[in-house]
C-alpha cells in the first residue's frame, strides 16, 4: 500500500509536531513571567496615581513623575507583548503547520489506498507530500527550534517556497487522482 508511508509519516510527525510545540513554548515562559510582573507592578502603580488623581503621599505629582510613572506603565506593557512574540511565532508558525501538514499526510496515505490509479501516479502524491512537509513545517522548525541560520537563508531564498508549493502541487492532484480513481474500496496497487 503507497499511501502507507504517508500515515506512518503523519503520524510520527505528528507526535513530534505536537510535542515539540510546548517544549519551544516553554523555553519562553520565563521571560513571559518576568514581564508580567514587571508589567502588573508598573501598570499597577499607574493605576494608584489615577485612583489617587494624581497625587502621592497626599502631594500633587508634577508633571514630570506623572510622565515617568505612565512611561514605565508603557514600557512595561511593550516589554510584555515582546516577550509574547516568539510564543505567537511558534503557535501560528511551525507547530500550527506542522499538525496541519501531519493530518494531510494523515489524510492523503487513506486516500491513496482508496485510488484505482497508476502506481507512479500514487506514488508521487506520496512522495510530494512529504517532501514538502520536510521543506515547509520541517525547515520551520529546524529555524525556530534548533536556531539554524542555514535553515533561515534557506527559507528566505527561493528554497523556502519549495515546500508550500509542493503541498499545493499535492492537493491539486490528490484531488485529480481522486476524481479519476476514487473507487469507494481499497485497491491493490497493482
Amino acid at each position: 500500500m503507497i499511501g502507507k508511508k504517508n500515515i506512518v509519516f503523519g503520524f510520527l510527525y505528528l507526535v513530534l509536531t505536537a510535542s515539540l510545540g510546548p517544549i519551544m513554548i516553554l523555553q519562553y515562559y520565563p521571560d513571559v513571567q518576568a514581564a508580567d510582573q514587571l508589567k502588573q507592578k508598573n501598570v499597577g502603580a499607574l493605576q494608584e496615581v489615577v485612583n489617587d488623581g494624581f497625587e502621592q503621599d497626599l502631594d500633587p505629582m508634577s508633571p514630570e513623575q506623572i510622565a515617568k510613572t505612565n512611561s514605565r506603565a508603557i514600557l512595561s506593557l511593550s516589554a510584555r507583548l515582546n516577550a509574547q512574540l516568539p510564543i505567537d511565532s511558534i503557535k501560528g508558525g511551525p507547530h500550527a503547520h506542522g499538525n496541519l501538514e501531519a493530518l494531510l499526510n494523515i489524510v492523503v496515505g487513506f486516500l491513496l489506498c482508496f485510488l484505482a490509479i497508476h502506481p507512479m501516479f500514487k506514488q508521487t502524491i506520496s512522495w510530494i507530500f512529504i517532501t514538502g512537509t520536510v521543506f515547509h513545517s520541517g525547515l520551520l522548525y529546524v529555524v525556530v527550534f534548533l536556531e539554524q541560520e542555514w535553515a533561515a537563508a534557506l527559507l528566505a531564498g527561493p528554497v523556502g517556497y519549495i515546500g508550500p508549493i509542493l503541498i499545493l502541487a499535492g492537493l491539486a492532484l490528490a484531488g485529480i487522482a481522486a476524481l479519476l480513481g476514487f473507487r469507494g474500496t481499497i485497491e491493490p496497487d497493482y
